[in-house]
This record gives structure tokens, sequence and C-alpha cells, in this order.
């Protein structure tokens, strides 16, 4: 038999994909959790993780593990739901896009805290998504649905995209009369191989074979280069203010976010009041993600 709490150790270093990243979480030093994970392992009579220098790798073993300890928990906090089951209270963990997370939803959350003092929210807003069917996060706005039977995914919101420039480069270089014309110019855009979700391919979109000449894996980097004149780049508009719009009758992309919550606190008093605040918060800010209107045909 083993220990229930090196369980929970074990999960914590599986979601992290690190001894240090899991004990930073957990509160205790990273050698103590290669001794509870080493632990577990004994008891088991199986490895589960190994190590590699691009970090802490599932064995096949651990895989099928860490399904039954993600099923565990979501029942120990059913559980601890029971007694206060409308208590909005605890940590929420979001993983949204960087521009969406940093500029949309950052600002909001102080309104949100005050309204809820009992809840800590934590916004991992970065470069590609946390997995909330792995229980990395809590919720998870993601630029497709998420395909697991432990999420329930619904629509979001809708936002657009649309070519811009800053003032002083135009002034400098003109602009572009047709998509055929973009050739001519610099391009800002991603990094082909580090592109994590193919709704990211902007500029094959909008025309085969464009390609940029400053790119970056981060669109908050992108919108920098763009603003300081390193060319042209597809934006989100609720990230273009300042900047001058490209090629208005010919060039407008549109796309969905999409809010996963796992299936097993999807119910938690916590959970529902986040949710309900982040779909109000997109009803409010629908002028900034889709402020252009159509295309003419």
């Amino acid at each position: 038999m083993f220990d229930w709490d090196d369980l929970r150790v074990f999960l914590a270093a599986a979601r992290a994909g690190s001894l240090a990243t899991a004990a930073q979480r957990l509160g205790v030093d990273a050698a103590t959790v290669g001794r509870r994970v080493a632990r577990l392992e004994t008891a088991l009579k199986s490895t589960l993780l190994v190590r590699s220098a691009a970090g802490l790798h599932l064995t096949a073993t651990g895989a099928q593990l860490l399904e039954r300890a993600l099923d565990a928990e979501s029942a120990m906090e059913a559980a601890g739901r029971v007694t206060q089951p409308d208590l909005i209270a605890g940590a929420v963990r979001i993983s949204a896009s960087e521009g969406f997370g940093g500029a949309v939803l950052a600002p909001a959350l102080p309104d949100l805290l005050a309204a809820h003092p009992g809840l800590n929210v934590e916004l991992a807003a970065s470069s590609g998504f946390l997995s909330p069917s792995r229980r990395e996060v809590d919720m998870a706005i993601t630029l497709s649905p998420a395909d697991s039977p432990r999420l329930i995914v619904e629509p979001l919101t809708t936002y657009q995209l649309a070519l811009y420039a800053a003032s002083e480069h135009l002034e400098r270089h003109g602009a572009p009369h047709s998509i055929d014309d973009l050739n001519r110019f610099d391009m800002v855009g991603y990094v082909d191989d580090l592109i994590y979700a193919p709704e990211l391919r902007y500029l094959e979109e909008i025309r085969p074979n464009l390609r940029p000449r400053l790119a970056s894996s981060s669109i908050r980097a992108q919108r920098d280069m763009v603003a300081a004149g390193g060319g042209i780049g597809v934006l989100p508009c609720f990230l273009a203010e300042g900047l001058t719009r490209i090629l208005a009758d010919q060039v407008l992309i549109e796309r969905r976010f999409w809010l996963s919550t796992h299936r097993e606190v999807h119910g938690a008093a916590r959970l529902k009041t986040v949710r309900r605040w982040i779909k109000t918060l997109c009803r409010d800010q629908a002028s900034r993600l889709t402020p252009l209107p159509g295309l003419s045909q």
C-alpha cells in the first residue's frame, strides 16, 4: 500500500514537468518531491516519471496512474464541497492566450476579486495553453474547442484581427494597394516552427507564401515590433490601439475563443462565478473584440 499524500506529490510533479516547479507549488523543496515520488514508485514497483534535459516525462504506467490520480483528486474536492456547496472561495487557475489574457482579462481581474474577497485567481497568460483535462488549470480559453471527455467546452466569444502598421512606417515606405502588393513590404508575424495552433497562421491565410521578416512567438512582441516601425502585421483589434489599419476593404480575419472547464469542478461555486464573470466581461468588451464591419462581397 502507498501513502495517499505521495500521490498528491506525484500529481504535482506530473503537472509541473519538473521537481523544482512542483516543489514551489507544494511549498517544499525539490529533494522532498523527488523522495516522495521515488517512495511511491517503490510502493507500486514501477517507474512513473523519467527525467530528461527537457524535464519530467510520464512513463506508460505513470500516465495511467495520472488518470486515476485526477479522478481521486476530483472526488476529494467534491467531498470537500458537500458541507459548503455555495462557498465562493479558493483558488482558480485560468489559462489564456498571451494577448487576450494580458489585454482583456488581467486589467479586469481586480474588480472580480473586490466583489469576491475569498477568491484567489492565477492567470497563466502565455504562448500556448495549459490543460484543464490534466488539471494543470481549472479552466482554459483556447483558439479551438478542446477534445476531451473530461472537459465541458463552450463557445466564449468571437474576435477580429486585421493588418496594421505604424503611421511613421507608412510615411516612410508607403502602403500596399492590394494583397499581392504585400510581398514588397516587410511583414511581422509568428516564428513558423513555434506556432502552437493552426488558427495563428494568419499570413498564409491572407496570401500563400507570405512570410515575416520580423517574427516572434509572442503576439505582444509582434505588436511592439509593428508599433516601432518594423513592418506590417496581423494583430487582434483589441491590441491595435494607436496603429493604422491596412487594406481595410480586403483583409479581415475572425476567430473564436472557447472556454473549457474540467467536468468534475465545473459545478463548483468558485468556478461558476469566474466562468460567469468571463462571459460577462466578453459581452462588455464586444466593441474591442469585434469592432469592425464585415467586408463587402
